[in-house]
């Protein structure tokens, strides 16, 4: 059969689907685009806005209307959280959450073989969801130069504007073993950057307690503990490759935790720390546990190692009860950290949260005038963070020739897009290769640079 995947949302979802497609080939199937005819459309959804829920919906009725006689399978979060919509939708054949991710050929073939004509459903409660789903070795990514490899999954944080626990279920980790034989073949095969991805990766290792990382209870942990086994393990392997974190949550990591981190030589010096507000009023109605003095501290942390430390971040705007002053204290915060990158979210109530229900929702029309500001300032500290990385020498993972441009471009440990002129003849041995790189003036999205 031929089968196309269709992947909304997060790195994880992109890594899951790739397991998925990596399990339909080994049955001897053939993946096709997702906009190709195919005997089977795969939707992996996402829910953390109603836009995502939007996309998959539409995605759903014209795939359908390519091939009418097609097996439309929905998968991920969207089909976690609510079920019944997706079920309601026409043309959906088979229904599973997120942890049916590994059975879901079965479930396909077995729908074709019966020639079925009712719906096929597979849903476990959020809360039975206690077990990390292998899905198989990843070993293929469609980035040549970097893979993303899934650590852990689910969370315990109940953020107040998140659905994703009741998506994703409690926290599971990845056996270390199996995350270390995927990494070896990762870069056996050329990746030269391996970024740890999950639901909310610091939580790796925290199925017991899941307090947080470097309080009184870990200060005198000389071993490595929580995501931090998973980075010693990896920096100590041989070959030639980095080490990204795809993110870090200040509401589970603290600013010693994140020095313990510095010491280890393949660790990219940058993170993606999800700030979501400068407001500490915001921050303590969002159930997230630290205030803006602490989110500074681990900022200050990494810059006293590195002055050019990158730092990205999440903010999220039009948070209920949100005011001016809440807002213009997210603006200020990018200013003051110098984020390398800021993704502005306008905030979405999604079914079974807190904050789906608190008083003085923010309009729509206010919502969109502070996103336009926060990522107005987002860039401002963006051009500042690379304008301050002038005349740095940084190390470079050329990833792709532009031939438009007449550019190779990669980017820099510390999180900037860099340009390098390059004609096209030779752009073939600079790709995939690691270069030392002199940032030297500001151009599209980051720098210009020059090979030394």
């Amino acid at each position: 059969m031929k089968i196309a995947f269709h992947t909304l949302g997060c790195k994880v979802n992109q890594y899951e689907s790739e397991a998925m497609a990596r399990m339909f080939r080994q049955r001897g199937h053939e993946i096709v685009g997702e906009r190709e005819f195919a005997d089977v459309y795969v939707v992996n959804t996402c829910t953390v806005t109603a836009v995502a829920d939007r996309k998959s919906r539409q995605y759903i009725r014209r795939m359908k209307k390519v091939n009418p006689d097609s097996v439309v399978a929905v998968t991920g979060c969207y089909a976690q959280i609510d079920p019944e919509a997706v079920k309601g939708i026409e043309g959906v054949d088979i229904v599973t959450g997120t942890n049916e991710k590994s059975t879901l050929p079965d479930y396909v073939e077995e729908f074709v073989r019966q020639r079925r004509q009712e719906q096929d459903t597979h849903i476990l409660d959020w809360e039975d969801i206690d077990h990390y789903e292998s899905i198989g070795l990843v070993t293929s990514a469609e980035n040549r130069t970097r893979a993303y490899v899934k650590i852990q999954e689910g969370c315990n944080r109940f953020c107040s504007y998140c659905v994703i626990p009741y998506a994703r279920g409690n926290i599971r980790s990845r056996d270390l073993e199996e995350i270390i034989q995927e990494a070896e073949q990762l870069v056996a095969e050329g990746y030269k950057e391996i970024v740890l991805t999950g639901i909310n990766t610091a939580l790796y290792g925290m199925e017991e307690g899941g307090g947080i990382c470097g309080s009184s209870d870990h200060e005198a942990a000389e071993e490595p503990y929580g995501v931090e086994r998973v980075i010693a393990a990896l920096d100590a392997l041989p070959g030639e490759f980095r080490i990204r974190l795809s993110s870090l949550e200040p509401a589970v990591v603290n600013a010693d935790y994140v020095k313990r981190l510095l010491k280890y030589g393949r660790l990219c010096h940058h993170l993606h720390l999800s700030a979501q507000s400068g407001s500490d009023r915001i921050l303590k109605a969002m159930n997230r546990p630290y205030d803006r003095k602490e989110y500074l501290r681990i900022v200050e942390t990494v810059r006293e190692a590195d002055p050019f430390y990158g730092i990205s971040t999440d903010i999220i705007a039009g948070f209920p009860g949100e005011k001016e002053r809440d807002h213009q204290d997210s603006v200020d915060l990018i200013g003051e950290c110098v984020f390398c990158r800021t993704h502005v979210f306008r905030y979405s109530p999604r079914p079974k949260t807190a904050a789906a229900s608190m008083k003085e929702q923010v309009s729509p029309q206010v919502k969109n005038r502070r996103s336009d500001a926060l990522q107005e300032a987002g860039a401002k500290a963006g051009t500042s963070f690379c304008r301050k990385n002038l005349g740095q020498e940084r190390t470079v993972l050329m990833e792709e020739y532009l031939p438009e441009k007449g550019m190779v471009t990669g980017l820099t440990d510390n999180y900037i897009r860099v340009y390098v002129r390059c004609r096209e003849e030779e752009s073939g041995e600079m790709l995939n290769t690691f270069r030392q790189v002199k940032l030297t003036e500001i151009f599209a999205d980051g720098c210009l640079g020059l090979i030394l």
